[in-house]
């Protein structure tokens, strides 16, 4: 998954002001306690970080 594929994926899902916002603040337990932010800087794969924010908000398995 290409970055702005991830970013286009988190604001269709959450909207733009809420997905900024869990982006910048929400930790995300399944990685390590980083934020979705810190996890993309850190060099986490943006599918994998997506992953982990449907499972942290139980996106339905067809929106995923």
């Amino acid at each position: 998954m290409r970055l702005t594929e991830f970013h286009e994926m988190v604001r269709h899902e959450f909207g733009t002001l809420r997905g900024e916002a869990l982006l910048a603040d929400h930790v995300l337990a399944g990685l390590g306690g980083l934020t979705a932010a810190q996890a993309i800087e850190a060099g986490h794969d943006p599918r994998d970080v997506w992953r982990a924010l449907c499972v942290e908000f139980d996106v339905p398995p067809s929106r995923r």
